[in-house]
C-alpha cells in the first residue's frame, strides 16, 4: 500500500533545498522498497501568491490525508508588508496547529567532521549530542489576547499572551522524558519560574510527569542560565524540554555550537508520530536561487521522517551515514566550509549524499 507524503518547497531557498532531499528521499524509498507516493503543495508566500492566504483550505486538507510532510522553509521581505494575520508566518503556525503538532524535536549534534566549523574550542563542543524537545502548538505564538493599541495620551502599546494548560505541560514533558529513556537518561526542563506564571506551573507539572520516569533524571534552570550554559559547557545536555518561545530561541543558538544551522533538522509530531519535518533554519532569501544553501538539514530531516513516522530505520540510518561519507570527502557548502575542504553548492551537496546513499 503507498503511503503519501506532502511536499511543500515554500519560499526562499526552499524549493533548493527540497530538491536534494526529494532526490535522497526516492533513492531510499526505491533502495528499501518503501513505495512512497510524494504530492506537492504551497505553504507560506507560495501561497499566499497562488491562493491569497499562507495554507489554502486545500492544502490543509492534503495535509490531513498524508502520512507525513516535509517542508522546506517560509518568508521574505516579498510578503513583509501585508497584513499580519496572512503573513508567510501564520501558515506555517496554522499548520502546526490544525494537525496537533505539538511535539519539536531539534537534535543538535556535531558531526566530528565539523568540529572546525564551529565557532566554540573543539574541545567544548566535541561529541556534542543534544536533543531539544520544544513545545510548539501552545505558548506565547498561540495565546490570546494580542494586539496593539493605543493608549489614552496618543502612545502605542502592543501585548502577547503566554497561556499554558496542564495537559499542554504534561504531553510535552512525557515527550522528553520518553526520548531521554533512549538517549542518556538525562532531562532539563526550562522555563522562567522565578518571574512567569505559566513557567510555574510548568515546572509543577514536570515535576508530577517525572514520578512516572524514575529512571530519569530531571534538573530545572532558567532560560537565561540555559543559554549561557548552552555556550559554557553544552555536553552537560542531553534532553532539553521546554516551551515555545524558550525552544525557538535556544534550538537555534543550539546550531551554532554545531557549526552551522544549515546542519539541523527537526520533526513536529502528533500523538500517533504523524509529523512534519523540516530543518531548523529560515528560507534565507538573500542567497535565495544561488545555489549556495547547505541541503544537509533538510536531507537529515528526511531520516527523521523515514526513524519516527515509518519507523524505517534501516533507511534513516543510511541516509545519515551517507551525509557522514559526504563530510569525510571533504565536500562543504560555504556555511561550513573551512580551508582545505573543497566549497561545493546546494546541487552538487545533494548529488553527492545521493551518490553515497547508493553505495550503502
Amino acid at each position: 500500500m503507498s503511503k503519501k507524503i506532502l511536499v511543500l518547497p515554500g519560499d526562499g531557498i526552499g524549493p533548493e533545498i527540497i530538491r536534494e532531499a526529494v532526490k535522497v528521499l526516492e533513492l531510499a524509498s526505491e533502495k528499501y522498497s518503501l513505495g512512497f507516493e510524494l504530492v506537492e503543495g504551497e505553504l507560506g508566500g507560495a501561497a499566499i501568491d497562488k491562493h491569497g492566504v499562507p495554507l489554502a483550505d486545500s492544502t490543509l486538507a492534503l495535509a490531513r490525508e498524508v502520512d507525513a510532510v516535509l517542508l522546506g522553509a517560509v518568508g521574505g521581505p516579498k510578503w513583509d508588508t501585508i497584513d499580519a494575520a496572512i503573513r508567510p508566518e501564520r501558515g506555517l503556525l496554522k499548520i502546526r496547529s490544525e494537525l496537533g503538532l505539538f511535539g519539536n524535536l531539534r537534535p543538535a549534534i556535531l558531526y566530528p567532521q565539523l568540529a572546525e566549523a564551529s565557532t566554540l574550542k573543539p574541545e567544548v563542543v566535541s561529541g556534542l549530542d543534544i536533543l531539544i524537545v520544544r513545545e510548539l502548538t501552545g505558548g506565547i505564538y498561540f495565546g490570546t489576547p494580542r494586539g496593539t493599541t493605543t493608549l489614552e495620551n496618543g502612545e502605542r502599546m502592543a501585548y502577547d499572551t503566554l497561556p499554558y494548560s496542564e495537559s499542554e505541560i504534561r504531553r510535552i514533558a512525557k515527550v522528553g522524558f520518553d526520548m531521554a529513556r533512549l538517549r542518556s537518561k538525562k532531562v532539563c526542563s526550562v522555563d522562567k519560574a522565578n518571574v512567569l506564571a505559566s513557567s510555574r506551573l510548568w515546572r509543577e507539572v514536570v515535576i508530577e510527569v517525572a514520578k512516572d520516569y524514575p529512571d530519569v533524571e530531571l534538573s530545572h534552570m532558567y532560560v537565561d542560565n540555559a543559554a549561557m550554559q548552552l555556550v559554557r559547557a553544552p555536553k552537560q545536555f542531553d534532553v532539553i524540554v521546554t516551551d515555545n518561545l524558550f525552544g525557538d530561541i535556544l534550538s537555534d543558538q543550539a546550531s551554532m555550537l554545531t557549526g552551522s544551522i544549515g546542519m539541523l533538522p527537526s520533526a513536529s509530531l502528533d500523538s500517533n508520530n504523524k509529523g512534519m519535518y523540516e530543518p531548523s533554519h529560515g528560507s534565507a532569501p538573500d542567497i535565495a536561487g544561488q545555489n549556495l544553501a547547505n541541503p544537509l538539514a533538510t536531507i537529515l530531516s528526511v531520516a527523521m521522517l523515514l526513524r519516527y513516522s515509518f519507523k524505517h530505520v534501516a533507511a534513516a540510518d543510511a541516509i545519515e551515514q551517507a551525509v557522514s561519507d559526504v563530510l569525510d570527502q571533504g565536500l562543504r557548502t560555504g556555511d561550513i566550509f573551512s580551508p582545505g575542504m573543497r566549497k561545493v553548492g546546494t546541487a552538487e551537496m545533494g548529488d553527492a549524499v545521493v551518490a553515497a546513499l547508493a553505495k550503502l
